[in-house]
């Protein structure tokens, strides 16, 4: 019965640190409604920033992996259909 329970526990856990590294879910709008990557590429750009790698992620989100201005490592995830910022990360 306590290795059951363990075995649980563990599995809990496993689900629960997968979650929290998931990237956020951005849209459900069709492909045709998002910018186009070119477009939102651009509008990064133009906010400061410098890509390293721009990809579309498994929530529907564009992300990308550059530099801010100060040349800060930065990670951030886009709305692809209005552009707008949903999550960012700087290291």
């Amino acid at each position: 019965m306590f290795k059951t329970h363990r075995y649980l526990l563990a599995a809990a856990a496993a689900l629960t640190t997968t979650a929290a590294i998931a990237g956020p879910t951005c849209t459900d709008a069709p492909r045709d409604a998002w910018l186009k990557p070119e477009q939102m590429q651009q509008q990064i750009i133009q906010a400061g920033y410098s890509i390293k790698q721009f990809k579309v992620t498994k929530g529907n989100c564009y992300e990308i992996y550059g530099h801010d201005k100060r040349g800060a490592r930065v990670e951030i995830y886009y709305n692809p259909v209005d552009g707008t910022e949903v999550r960012r990360k700087v290291s």
